[in-house]
């Protein structure tokens, strides 16, 4: 377990405030609040938790905060802006609602552009320091910790460095005791910004930044898909403040993925950053923050992506036998996650020989299995099989090679009709018209199954359940819970060959299976059957 990491850097989360932002993310409390816990685990310094005062929500939230969430690790922070020209900070309603959030950190949004001063703020540029300078004193003479977000402070810096200075110098003098650099249109290349806080690390001064009385931040967004890059750069050239959100959320194409910023300058940089297990939970926490969120995990995401350590080729393959970190730039352990071997056409013999390692089978020296598992990838692939997306389907070819497949059932024939009665009410609470009948043999018996569903696929899989219960009452546990078709060769129309993937669940893992053929019935059919097979196998049931 690392230790806690001294005050000397911050690594500031505003997921829950910048981070929700994202279009089509809708957070309630109950989902903030079980967030900043995740984020708390994951042992970041600060937790932005929203703006009290402008978002009714995030006044909630604070409220609620204040009495159900336990920190170890972090501190929380209110967002808010500096208060409205004209108005004294001591009456500005919005200044004394982040009071009100009695949270140690106080973060404030300011005007840095001399544009968005006066076309955004319709004031004057003196007025807008005295806004950043009243604020900002009032809040420290309140007992707050003052970070001040400079917005559009690149774009801003480019086109009035002096004015963007300004607002720093204005800032600080009054007790921010950070300033943040921000790139909030996203813009930004990383030499741009690493020259540009050299510069304003400079006029700040050196000492200054050097005794920990102030520190220089920084706020990326991806717009051009430079926002970790762009944090680095500022990291590189004097800040000690990072902000980022998990996953990368935020409005347009998001904020820098606070996990990848830290993981690089963890793991590249040597420095240590986050408290308790740190980077060793990162995958399990963000993976966690997805559910919440109900954002599927990006799976090529840097670190802690499902194919972040994933190999396919066959050459990559064969090094990584030999030596993991051959094909891989860090230990996949450290951020939690783990290697995986892909098979596909791209697989030779050190590829499916590395998978069977990884599923448990050992296949070290038997060169004709090996062949044999293969080409039987390849021709699958080649027919339309994906097994780098259906583990199950590749286990249970292994074995079928190995001659160790278990034979839990065998069929005798299936059929499906779907029934059409002109005028019958359609939709969600329409009349299931679909029909399916299942002939097997299980138990050394034979069982004729009947069973209706939403569609011939869901009328088979209840067949299917219903004549295998009967023998493996084991299947009763067992739950479709997706279900993915593609069509394979488009340009053949209704005569295309179609791919069914299906995950199932037994409450405790879940398995995919890939099944093919000329409709999706039949692709959905080999499927379904293999499902069930791989579930009886995994819950250690014998065939009767």
């Amino acid at each position: 377990m690392s230790t806690a990491p001294s005050d000397t850097f911050h690594v500031y989360d505003t997921t829950l405030r910048d981070g929700a932002q994202q279009e089509g993310m809708n957070l309630s409390v109950a989902d903030k609040l079980a967030i900043a816990q995740l984020l708390d685990d994951l042992g970041v310094g600060f937790i932005e938790g929203g703006w009290p005062g402008a978002v009714p929500k995030d006044t909630d939230f604070f409220a609620r905060a204040k009495k159900e969430l336990t920190l170890r690790n972090a501190q929380l922070a209110a967002f808010g802006a500096t208060r409205r020209a004209g108005v004294r900070a001591y009456d500005d309603p919005q200044v004394r609602a982040l009071l009100d959030a009695d949270t140690p950190v106080v973060t404030l949004v300011a005007k840095s552009d001399v544009r968005h001063v006066e076309r955004a703020l319709r004031t004057t540029r003196e007025e807008n320091l005295a806004m950043i300078t009243d604020t900002v004193a009032f809040l420290v003479g309140e007992g707050r910790r003052v970070v001040l977000d400079a917005e559009h402070f690149f774009d801003g810096y480019r086109y009035d460095s002096a004015y963007a200075l300004s607002a720093v110098d204005a800032a600080f003098s009054a007790g921010a005791e950070v300033v943040t650099l921000c790139d909030t249109n996203g813009g930004m290349l990383p030499s741009w910004v690493g020259e540009i806080t050299a510069e304003v690390s400079s006029a700040v001064g050196h000492e200054a930044l050097a005794s920990g009385a102030v520190r220089l931040g920084i706020h990326a967004h991806n717009d051009s898909g430079c926002a970790v890059a762009n944090s680095l750069a500022a990291v590189e050239a004097g800040a000690t403040h990072v902000q980022g959100t998990v996953n990368g959320y935020g409005e347009r194409t998001g904020n820098a993925d606070l996990v990848a910023v830290v993981a690089n300058l963890e793991l590249k940089r040597g420095m240590t950053l986050l408290a308790g297990n740190g980077l060793r939970d990162a995958t399990r926490i963000a993976h966690a923050i997805s559910e919440v969120t109900n954002i599927s995990p990006f799976a090529r995401q840097p670190y802690v992506g499902a194919s972040a350590f994933a190999h396919k080729g066959g050459l990559h393959a064969s090094a990584i036998r030999v030596d993991p970190d051959m094909y891989q730039h860090t230990d996949p352990t450290s951020v939690g996650n783990d290697m995986r071997m892909l098979v596909s056409d791209m697989a030779g013999r050190a590829s499916i020989e590395l998978k069977g390692r990884e599923l448990g089978f050992d296949l070290a020296g038997q060169a004709e299995l090996l062949a044999r598992v293969t080409n039987r990838v390849k021709d699958g692939e080649a027919a339309g099989y994906t097994y780098e997306a259906a583990d199950a389907s590749f286990e249970l070819v292994l074995l079928e090679e190995m001659g160790q497949r278990p034979g839990y059932f065998s069929v005798e024939s299936w059929r499906t009709i779907v029934e059409t009665v002109p005028g019958r009410a359609a939709g969600p609470d329409a009349e299931a018209l679909a029909e399916a009948t299942v002939k097997l043999s299980a138990g050394g018996e034979r069982h004729v199954s009947t069973g209706e569903g939403n569609g011939p696929v869901n009328a088979l899989d209840q067949a299917l359940r219903d004549a295998l219960t009967r023998v493996y009452p084991e299947i009763e546990r067992f739950e479709l819970i997706d279900f993915k078709v593609r069509i394979l060769d488009s340009e053949q129309g209704t005569d295309a060959t179609t791919r069914v993937l299906i995950e199932h669940t037994d409450g405790v893992r879940s398995w995919s299976t890939v099944g093919v053929g000329p409709n999706v019935i039949e692709a959905a059919w080999e499927a379904l059957t293999d499902g069930h097979v791989y579930g009886l196998l995994k819950a250690g049931v014998e065939p009767l």
